[in-house]
């Protein structure tokens, strides 16, 4: 098997050296070996892992969570239905921040209806709201 060290990895998968270091700190990613001086040699299966943790990632799963997908994976035991639910929680997540930020969106806009954008910042209603007491 074709091995890389983690400068090689690093650029292959577009990320800093100090991010792999950080993902082996996690558990998430180990190299093969070390080398007699230090270095991490990686195995050239790695570079799959990583798009696995990246592109998890990019659907907003945390590393926590990524870690509990990347262990399903690898156990040929894992059953579907674990990695269903752990899906199942992030889109549960990700409604409850789409209505934090449909409700951001709202109060904003009406912020801003009450502001024409003449004058000076004291008479502005926007900073007035956010300066008033409870």
């Amino acid at each position: 098997m074709q091995t890389m060290t983690i400068g090689t990895l690093a650029k292959r998968a577009g990320v800093g050296a100090g991010t792999l270091r950080y993902y082996e700190r996690l558990g998430l990613l180990q190299p093969e070996e070390r080398t007699p001086a230090g270095y991490r040699v990686y195995r050239s299966d790695a570079a799959r892992r990583l798009r696995f943790i990246r592109r998890a990632q990019a659907l907003g799963f945390s590393l926590e969570e990524i870690a509990a997908l990347l262990a399903l994976s690898d156990n040929p035991k894992g059953r579907a239905r674990d990695v269903k639910r752990l899906t199942a929680e992030k889109i549960r997540d990700i409604d409850a921040r789409l209505r934090d930020l449909q409700r951001m969106k709202e109060a904003l806009e009406e912020l801003a209806d009450h502001c024409d954008g003449h004058g000076s910042t004291a008479e502005c209603p926007i900073l007035a709201a956010l300066n008033e007491d409870e």
